[in-house]
Parts: structure tokens; sequence; C-alpha cells
């Protein structure tokens, strides 16, 4: 089935309604900026972070409470904007999307940089808007390919690193890292229910290898998207698991992955010979 323009609509959103899904998550866990109130910075090995910091911004945030607010309410509101912008005007959506790209980008480092989550967890919201400045069909369906192999990229690697570094070779690795991901809730926690847990996945390295054996079959099985769309309704239910194991296993919430779905939702629609353009509507 050829790609088309109301396709395109329709991944706009659902983009939108995913993006403030999880505003809605994270502003009920109390994840805003505003309300972590950060007041010191991890630094990462990353050039462009780097870069920022070179700028003094991270600090300026860190400051300035007033900041906090103000980069929370741009962040949130962009996609909206686009939105109202995309049914109304091709042109002013296509640049409201490179201010997006441009501000998600600096939102994103800056947060990151905060003890909150690591920025690999937020790769959706920085490339994306790349996908959504195309101004043709053509272009859309070129950029959201780019963006589904990039998405089988990020699992393939995970499950070729756990080989190269040897972890799928050692039947004590999980046990090792459950403790060392817990050790704090582990140390402030020791008698709650999933201390207990965790306490009883890390004396078992059995059963904790099964499951770092099993995630890593679950990472390297998105190698098939690399050769085929056939069977991506599974990759999407095996990404789903994936989720909600990392939240219940590891405490680690990558919801903020979830718009790289849309990639293997709509990845399956064919570039057509007509309709490659999008018509202005201004």
């Amino acid at each position: 089935m050829p790609l088309t323009l109301l396709h395109r609509k329709a991944f706009t959103k659902w983009y939108c309604v995913i993006f403030y899904l999880l505003f809605f998550y994270k502003s009920w866990n109390g994840m805003l900026l505003f309300q972590l109130q950060p007041h010191l910075f991890n630094l990462r090995f990353d050039m462009v972070a780097w870069l920022l910091m070179k700028t003094g911004l991270h600090q300026w945030l860190a400051d300035n409470p007033t900041g906090w607010i103000v980069f929370d309410a741009v962040f949130d509101v962009l996609p909206l904007l686009y939105w109202m912008a995309y049914r109304k005007s091709m042109k002013a959506a296509t640049a409201l999307a490179f201010v997006m790209l441009i501000f998600n980008w600096l939102y994103v480092e800056c947060y990151t940089l905060y003890p909150a989550n690591s920025i690999e967890s937020y790769i959706a919201w920085l490339l994306f808007p790349c996908l959504l400045a195309t101004a043709s069909l053509k272009s859309f369906y070129y950029v959201l390919h780019g963006l589904r192999y990039f998405f089988l990229y990020f699992f393939v690697s995970a499950a070729v690193w756990k080989v190269v570094q040897h972890g799928i070779f050692n039947l004590e690795e999980m046990s090792g890292v459950l403790l060392y991901q817990h050790k704090e809730y582990l140390t402030s926690s020791p008698h709650n229910w999933y201390s207990a847990f965790i306490y009883w996945l890390i004396n078992h390295p059995v059963i904790s290898y099964v499951l770092y054996a099993a995630a890593a079959i679950c990472e390297g099985s998105f190698i098939i998207g690399f050769f085929t769309k056939k069977y991506d309704s599974y990759l999407i239910a095996i990404f789903g698991l994936f989720l909600i194991m990392d939240v219940l296993i590891m405490r680690i919430p990558y919801w903020e992955v979830c718009p790289f779905i849309l990639t293997l939702l709509y990845g399956k629609f064919s570039l057509g010979s007509d309709n490659n353009k999008m018509m202005d509507r201004n």
C-alpha cells in the first residue's frame, strides 16, 4: 500500500498523542524539569554536551528556577503548535519543526546532564523533528525508514555489546548488574518487598542469567527487521515486553523511546509514484 498524506497526518497525530501521554506520566511522577529542581549535574562523555556546557546554559538553569518552568513550557507546547501549524500550512509546520529540533536538543542535553535519566532514552525527541521537518512524502518516507533502521540498530547493538563484553558468557553477570543497579535502593529500603525480590534474583544467578539471556535474544531478534518488514508486529510486541521488564527488573523507565513504534507501524507503506510532494496548505 502506498504512503499517502493521510498516513502522514495520522503519523503526526499519533506522535503528538504519545508525546502528551508521556508528558502526563512525567508530570504525575515529578519528572519535569521544574519538579526535579536540579542543583547539580553529571559530566558525561558527550562532545555535544561539552560544547553546550561551554555556554553555561546548564549552570544558568540550575541557578534560575524560572528557567525550569520556561524550558518545560516551551518543550511541552511545541508538538501542539506543530500539529496546529501542520493542519494549516506545511511551510509553517516545517519551520516550526526546525525550531523544535534546535530547542529539543538544548532541552534534552540540559535535562539529561542533571541526575534524572540517560540521554539514550530521549533519543526520539532529538531525532523525530528531522522527520517532521520533511516537506514531501518522498523525503518523509526516506527519513522515516532511516529512523526505523536506527531503531533496529539501537536494539541489535545492545545484544552485540553483551557478546563483545562477554557478559553473555558469564553466568553471574546479571546478578552483578542487579547489585550495581539497585545498590542505593537495597541500602535505603532493605526490608521492602521489591528489595526482597531483587535479593532473590541476585542469590539465584541461574535464574538471573536466564533473564539476561532472554533480553539479549529479544534485542538480537530486531536484526530480522533489516531484511523484512513481515515481522514488525512481533517486534512491536517484543519492544513492549522489553520496556515493561526494564521497569520491573531494572527500574529503568524507557518509555520515552515509544515514538519509535511508529516507524514500525508506518514503515510497511511503500513510496507511491503519485503524490510525492506535500501539498502547500496555505
